[in-house]
């Protein structure tokens, strides 16, 4: 038996064992639904947040003081204005009221805004030539509604018409290929799925050496398996839960997308990546075992090096520091596609997954995934190399400083 096939049945065997292990146990399960659990709790807060806006929405109004004769006019104009600038939801226009003006309008006015019943935004009162507008400390977009909504209803008293003068016919038409900004925003979602499911799953590799170390496990495999079979085979089986976890939401969603309305659909068609649909997937793929790859040899590496629960918790922090700024970076030069930010982040190691989906998104070039793919599994190969070298010197106290600083400098 070759010493390349002996390494390769030492791994998988590591990864079937710890694959095993984490699969077939009830908390499985709570991983695999965990994004409902987030999903639900992220649903209660926003509903919250909802009602504590809607609660103060409801009760916004803008005024126009104004005679009885004008209010026909105001309110067709108002009307038709808020058909020009839909807004939906909480950041809807408030309602219009109408009130007749009093012996001093300034302070009715005034007035208005200390009510109880309802909570004035704005006011507008004067004359429609040179109309005064008051306004909340928020409210700088009713002002300006109600500044254009005195000069229309001046408009078509002058032209004595409230009536359309046109009536436009609207057809809705879709793109055939996806446009530049469809293109961008792919580029960034991609780019943030990837970082969600690297966020999601990798950190999952910090606890399994602690785990096999408290349990002096890992002193027997170490005696059996060459230590860097050990951490590409605990690599490679954590590996495998992420694709399971990976492979079951992937159907979920893909059956429930069936069952969008056409509309919604229809919405999405100026969206698409530059390589194309299947190219991308296949890019997906590739690119989030690349970036599990990386990321999970360096929390192994790392979390290898802790003894204790308490440590594994005070490292979770930087690591999750270090994926962020991976996204950052990433993000960065997804939005700046051909810049030497793009460059830098396609070029190094740990960002490079994530900045090449983005570029999958924004250039339709293939050739460059291809070295970067070659690129991005040489240093898995370092990392794994090291972290199990660090774990052999630091933790096992096996070899000779010298020769720890010569193997961590390549010579």
């Amino acid at each position: 038996m070759s010493n390349f096939t002996r390494t390769l049945r030492q791994t998988l065997t590591v990864a079937r064992r710890d694959f095993v292990a984490t699969v077939f146990t009830p908390t499985f399960l709570l991983f695999l639904l965990a994004p409902i659990i987030m999903a639900s709790f992220g649903a209660v807060g926003s509903m919250g947040a909802m009602s504590v806006a809607e609660s103060g929405s409801d009760k916004a109004r803008m005024v126009v003081i104004a005679l009885p004769e004008r209010a026909p006019a105001l309110t067709a104009i108002d009307r038709q204005l808020r058909e020009l600038f839909p807004r939906r939801g909480e950041n809807s226009r408030p309602p219009l009221l109408i009130e007749t003006p009093a012996r001093d309008v300034p302070a009715q006015a005034r007035a208005l805004f200390e009510r109880d019943d309802i909570e004035v935004v704005a006011v507008l009162y004067g004359p429609l030539e040179q109309p005064r507008v008051l306004r909340g400390p928020r409210a700088w977009g009713e002002a300006n509604y109600l500044a254009q909504l005195a000069e229309q209803a001046l408009r078509a008293e002058r032209a004595r018409t409230t009536a359309r003068l046109s009536n436009a016919e609207i057809v809705t038409t879709t793109r055939e290929q996806a446009s530049s900004s469809g293109k961008g925003q792919v580029a960034f979602f991609g780019v943030f799925a990837l970082f969600f499911l690297t966020l999601l799953l990798a950190g999952q590799a910090v606890g399994t050496m602690a785990e096999e170390r408290s349990n002096k496990v890992i002193e027997i495999l170490a005696a059996a398996v060459p230590l860097e079979s050990v951490f590409l085979g605990k690599l490679v089986g954590m590996f495998g839960v992420a694709v399971l976890f990976l492979a079951f939401w992937s159907t979920l969603l893909a059956n429930l997308a069936q069952f969008l309305p056409i509309n919604i659909v229809n919405a999405f068609s100026d969206l698409g990546p530059a390589v194309g649909l299947p190219a991308w997937v296949l890019l997906f793929v590739a690119y989030f075992t690349m970036a599990y790859m990386l990321l999970g040899a360096v929390f192994l590496g790392v979390g290898a090096q802790a003894s204790t629960q308490r440590e594994i918790q005070m490292l979770s922090l930087p690591i999750t520091i270090f994926q962020v700024a991976m996204f950052g970076f990433a993000s960065a030069a997804a939005a700046r596609p051909g810049s030497w930010l793009a460059f830098a982040a396609e070029a190094f190691p740990f960002s490079s997954p994530f900045a090449m989906l983005g570029r999958a998104g924004n250039s339709p070039e293939l050739w460059p995934h291809l070295v970067a793919l070659g690129w991005q599994a040489l240093w898995v190969a370092i990392t794994v190399t090291v972290g199990a070298r660090a774990f052999r010197w630091g933790v096992l106290k096996s070899g000779s400083p010298r020769l720890r600083l010569k193997a961590l400098l390549g010579r």
